[in-house]
C-alpha cells in the first residue's frame, strides 16, 4: 500500500477492525508515553460479499490454554502436514482431510485474503428465533392505533420460521394464548404490583423446555443425515408459536387491542406495569428457550408508575427527575428501580436474549433506569415523540432488514473471544456487551471498560454493531523484539445466523513492531485520528457514568494537551508556530465537539436523552460515531455538486442551501436566494 491511509481503509472493509495504532511500540513504557491507549474498534459482522461461509469445522490449536484457531499468520510445512501456532508457538498436526493441502493448493484459512473467515458449524442444532411483542396500552387510541398498525406490518417482514409472542400491559399484565383450537381469544393476567419469579411464572403458565438442543455443539439427532438441517421440535407451550400457524390470530389480536381500561383520575398518570411485564418476559424466555436466540421488544408510552422498576408516582404534580434531582440524590425511585431492570437484564443476557425498547412520548419514560436491559443485551433502544411519527415507523422496519440472500440483517446469542501475542494484553471492552467472566494468560489486571475477561457475550449483532476493545503492550523496555516481529490479535465470533445456522467467524490481524526511540515517526504515521477519537469518546462516556462531568472534561482536555506536547511541533512562545502532523490535525477538532456535545454536557438534556445519545454512540460503527461528534454539514448551490462545508457561520450564505447531519437529526437551512 502507498499510505497508511489506504491501508487503514483496506483493513477495516476486509477485517471490520480499525486500530488507533497501527505500527506498535516495543515496550510498555514507550506505549504509555503515546497517551492515547491501544485500542481497536472491532465491528464482528462486518459485511463482505466475498466471504462465503465454509462448510466445515475450524482447526484448533491442540494446546488447552490456547485454542487459537488456524489463520493465515501460522507457520506451515506442507511436506510433514504440521502447523505452528503464532500465539503460543505450539506445533499441531492438521486433520486427515487435509492431507492433499500443497503449497498451491492451500484451504481458503490460509489464504492472505481471508484474514476473516467464517465457518459454518454443521452439527449445531438451533432453534428458530423468538420475537416477543411487550405493548403498553396506556396511551390514546390514536397512538395506539399507529403503533398496531407497524405491528401487523412487522409480522409480514420476520421469517415465517421464527416464534411469536404477545404480552401486554397496563394496570395489569396480560399474557396472550396462541394457537388454541376454541377461536375464543385468551389471557393469562397478573397484577402489575407484584414480581413473579420464573419458578412461579413455570407453575402458573404450566411452561416446558424446548427440547431441540440449543446453543454449539449438539449432538446430531439420530436418522438424520449428516450436514442436513435439522427439524426443530415445536415448543410445548401456548404462548410461543410459530409465526406461519398463528399469522391470522395474531393480526387479529393485535387489531383488537384496546386502550387500558383501568379509569385514569384527572391529575393523575396511568398506573403503568413496566417492570413486571418485562420480568414476566424475561422469565417466559428463560423457562422455555434458554440460550435461544430471542428479541423482547418492549413498546412504552410513558413511566413504570407502580410495581418493581416504577420510576415515578401517578400523581402528575411530581414531575419525572432530572439530572439536578440526581445530583442532588433527590430521585426516589432511581435506585430500586436500576436495581430491578439491572437484574432482569443479566438474567437476559445470560440466556443470550435481547431486550429491545421502543420508547415514544412527549415526556421521559424512565430509559435512564432501563439502559441496561439494552446495554447488556446488544438490544436497540429507540426514542421518539409518537409512534404515528415516521420517525418510529421506518426505524422499527429497518430492523427486519434483509441481505440479498433474503435474510434478516441479524445475528443472535452472539459470544466475542479475543486472543492475543505474548506481548499484549487486553485491558477490557466498551460496547453493547456483558462479560463472560472468563480469564486467560492474555487478560490484563489493569481494566479499561468491561475487563477481567477475554470473552464478551452479544446478545444481538448486527452489521454496525462494534465493539471497542482496548490492550496493554506489555513487553519490558529491557526485552526487545526481534526485528521484523510481528503482534497478533485474534477475535473470534460465534453466533446463531438468521438462517438457522449455529457460524464461527474469525478475523486475525498483525501489526509490526517498533522501537520508539530510534522509530517513533513510524509509529506516529501510524496513527489513525478518526479510531482514536472514538475509542476516547467511548472511554469519556464510560468515566462520565460513574464520575463528575467536570473530571471527565477535564480528563478529555488533559489527555489532548499531552498528545500535543507529544507529537506537535512548536518554537517556545510563539503560539502561532505549533503544527501537528497531517494525520494528527483532525483529532483536536474531534475533541473539540466532543466536549461540547450531548454525550457529555446534561445541559438542556434529560437523563433519557443523556442515555438514548451515549447508547447509540457506544454500539455504532465508526463512521456513524464521527457524525455523532462531530456533525456533517453540506452545501448545495447552482455552482457545482454538493461539497462539505466547514461547521461555521461562514458557511451560511445567500445562494446556499445547507444540509447538517448529525445521525440524530438532519437540518437543512435555506440561504434568502431560495427563499424569495
Amino acid at each position: 500500500m502507498s499510505t497508511y491511509a489506504e491501508f487503514i481503509e483496506q483493513q477495516e472493509s476486509r477485517d471490520g477492525v480499525r486500530f488507533s495504532w497501527n505500527v506498535w511500540p516495543s515496550s510498555k513504557l514507550e506505549a504509555t508515553r503515546l497517551v492515547v491507549p491501544l485500542g481497536c474498534l472491532f465491528t464482528p459482522l462486518k459485511e463482505r460479499l466475498d466471504l462465503p461461509p465454509i462448510q466445515y469445522d475450524p482447526v484448533l490449536c491442540t494446546r488447552n490454554t490456547c485454542r487459537a484457531i488456524l489463520n493465515p499468520l501460522c507457520q506451515v510445512d506442507y511436506r510433514a502436514k504440521f502447523w505452528v501456532c503464532n500465539f503460543c508457538f505450539q506445533r499441531n498436526p492438521f486433520p486427515q482431510q487435509y492431507a492433499a493441502m500443497t503449497e498451491t493448493c492451500q484451504p481458503a484459512e490460509l489464504i492472505p485474503q481471508f484474514s476473516t473467515i467464517e465457518y459454518t458449524i454443521m452439527r449445531a442444532t438451533v432453534p428458530p428465533p423468538i420475537f416477543l411483542y411487550v405493548i403498553d396500552t396506556c396511551m390514546d387510541v390514536e397512538e395506539l392505533g399507529s403503533l398496531k398498525e407497524s405491528l401487523q406490518l412487522s409480522l409480514s417482514l420476520l421469517p415465517s420460521n421464527a416464534l411469536i409472542g404477545l404480552i401486554t400491559f397496563g394496570k395489569m399484565v396480560s399474557v396472550h394464548e396462541l394457537g388454541g383450537q376454541t377461536g375464543c381469544a385468551k389471557s393469562y393476567v397478573f397484577r402489575g404490583t407484584k414480581d413473579i419469579s420464573a419458578k412461579q411464572l413455570q407453575e402458573m403458565l404450566g411452561l416446558t423446555r424446548y427440547a431441540g438442543g440449543v446453543g454449539q455443539g449438539q449432538p446430531q439427532q439420530p436418522g438424520v443425515p449428516p450436514g442436513q438441517a435439522q427439524r426443530p421440535q415445536q415448543p410445548a407451550n401456548r404462548f410461543l408459536q410459530l409465526l406461519s400457524s398463528v399469522d391470522m390470530q395474531v393480526t387479529d389480536l393485535l387489531g383488537e387491542l384496546q386502550r387500558d381500561p383501568w379509569g385514569v383520575p384527572q391529575g393523575k398518570r396511568s398506573l403503568r406495569s413496566t417492570g413486571v411485564a418485562l420480568s414476566i418476559a424475561v422469565g417466559l424466555l428463560d423457562c422455555c428457550f434458554p440460550g435461544a436466540g430471542s428479541r423482547i421488544m418492549v413498546f412504552i408510552n410513558g413511566p413504570c408508575s407502580q410495581g418493581p422498576g416504577q420510576v415515578v408516582n401517578d400523581d402528575l404534580k411530581q414531575p419525572i427527575r432530572s439530572h439536578h434531582d440526581i445530583e442532588k440524590d433527590n430521585a426516589k425511585y432511581l435506585k430500586k428501580a436500576v436495581k430491578h431492570y439491572e437484574a432482569l437484564a443479566e438474567r437476559a443476557a445470560s440466556s443470550g436474549h435481547a431486550i429491545d425498547i421502543y420508547s415514544c412520548a412527549l415526556d421521559q419514560t424512565g430509559l435512564l433506569e432501563m439502559k441496561s436491559c439494552c446495554n447488556t443485551t446488544g438490544g436497540h433502544m429507540v426514542m421518539g415523540d409518537s409512534f404515528n411519527s415516521s420517525l418510529f415507523k421506518q426505524t422499527f422496519q429497518r430492523v427486519y432488514n434483509r441481505n440479498e440472500h433474503g435474510e434478516l440483517r441479524m445475528g443472535f446469542n452472539a459470544s466475542v473471544e479475543v486472543k492475543t501475542s505474548r506481548e499484549l494484553k487486553i485491558n477490557g471492552a466498551i460496547g453493547a456487551c456483558v462479560s463472560l467472566g472468563i480469564k486467560s494468560s492474555s487478560v490484563s489486571e489493569t481494566e479499561m471498560g468491561l475487563g477481567g475477561t477475554c470473552q464478551w457475550k452479544i446478545c444481538t449483532l448486527n452489521p454496525n454493531a462494534t465493539l471497542g476493545i482496548f490492550f496493554e503492550i506489555v513487553n519490558q523496555h529491557g526485552a526487545p523484539i526481534p526485528q521484523g516481529g510481528r503482534g497478533c490479535i485474534q477475535f473470534i465470533t460465534q453466533y446463531q445466523h438468521s438462517s438457522g445456522q449455529q457460524r464461527v467467524r474469525v478475523t486475525t490481524v498483525a501489526r509490526n513492531w517498533a522501537d520508539a526511540t530510534s522509530n517513533i515517526y513510524h509509529i506516529s504515521a501510524g496513527f489513525d485520528q478518526e479510531c482514536s477519537a472514538v475509542l476516547m469518546a467511548r472511554l469519556a462516556v464510560f468515566r462520565a457514568e460513574s464520575d463528575e462531568g467536570t473530571d471527565v472534561l477535564r480528563w478529555v482536555d488533559r489527555m489532548l494537551i499531552r498528545l500535543c506536547q507529544k507529537f506537535g511541533e512548536y518554537s517556545k512562545d510563539d503560539p502561532g508556530s505549533f503544527r501537528l502532523p497531517e494525520n494528527y490535525t483532525l483529532y483536536p477538532q474531534f475533541i473539540f465537539h466532543l466536549r461540547r456535545s450531548q454525550f457529555l454536557q446534561v445541559f438542556n438534556n434529560s437523563p433519557d436523552e443523556t442515555t438514548f445519545y451515549r447508547h447509540m454512540l457506544n454500539r455504532e460503527d465508526l463512521t456513524q460515531s464521527l457524525i455523532m461528534i462531530q456533525p456533517i454539514l453540506y452545501s448545495y448551490s447552482f455552482n457545482g455538486p454538493p461539497e462539505p462545508v466547514l461547521l461555521d457561520t461562514s458557511s451560511i450564505q445567500a445562494d446556499r442551501i445547507l444540509l447538517m447531519d448529525t445521525f440524530f437529526q438532519i437540518l437543512i437551512f435555506h440561504g434568502e436566494v431560495f427563499i424569495s
